[in-house]
C-alpha cells in the first residue's frame, strides 16, 4: 500500500542532541557521514578527451583513485596483475599542479618502459608526493589498450576537500 511522505517531528530534545552531533562533528572537521566513506574513481567527459577523478576520505587516496581511474582509461582493470613495483617521487607548490605532476610521472613510467598500473600507495607531505605504484609489463594480448594516454591537463583540475569531508582531485588527460 502506498503512503504519502510524512514531515519527520523531533522533540526539543532530540533537535537538541542533533545539534550537539552536527557542531562536534564540525569543530572536529569530521564528515557527517564517516562510516559510509569509500574511496573510488570515476571518469567524467570532456570533448575528445577524458577527465579523471578520485574521492576519498585523504589527499593522498584521491591522488590514489585518480591514478587509477587513469589506468582503467586504457584497459580493464581486472587483467592487470601488480608483479612488478615502481617508485616515484614529484614535487609541485600547490596540490593541482601536484596531481598533474603525479600523473604524468606514472604517464611517463607507462609508456618509456610499457607498464600498467593496477594500485597506488601515496603519501604526501608539504609538496612533496612519494609513491609506490604496482602494475605489469603491457602485453596487448591480455590487456588490449584502448588508447595511450599522452598526458595530464590543466582542463577542469580542481583538487579540493568537498563539503562531506572527501577529498576529490580531478584533471582531464589528453588521449
Amino acid at each position: 500500500m502506498y503512503r504519502e511522505p510524512q514531515d519527520i517531528v523531533i522533540n526539543e530534545y532530540a533537535a537538541y542532541q542533533l545539534n550537539f552531533l552536527l557542531f562536534s562533528a564540525n569543530q572536529q572537521n569530521l564528515p557527517l557521514n564517516s562510516n559510509s566513506i569509500t574511496a573510488h574513481w570515476e571518469h567524467f567527459e570532456h570533448e575528445a578527451d577524458i577527465g579523471i577523478r578520485g574521492i576519498a576520505p585523504t589527499l593522498a587516496q584521491a591522488f590514489e583513485q585518480a591514478a587509477v581511474a587513469m589506468t582503467a582509461v586504457v584497459t580493464d582493470l581486472d587483467s592487470v596483475t601488480a608483479a612488478k613495483a615502481v617508485y616515484i617521487h614529484c614535487e609541485a607548490p600547490d596540490p593541482e599542479l601536484l596531481l598533474v605532476s603525479w600523473i604524468n610521472e606514472l604517464i611517463y613510467e607507462m609508456s618509456a618502459h610499457g607498464l600498467l598500473f593496477r594500485r597506488y600507495q601515496v603519501a604526501i607531505e608539504n609538496g612533496a608526493l612519494s609513491a609506490t605504484a604496482f602494475g605489469e609489463t603491457v602485453d596487448r594480448q591480455k590487456h588490449q589498450p584502448a588508447v595511450e594516454i599522452k598526458g595530464a591537463t590543466f582542463t577542469a583540475l580542481h583538487v579540493y576537500r568537498q563539503a562531506d569531508g572527501m577529498w576529490l582531485a580531478q584533471c582531464v588527460v589528453d588521449v
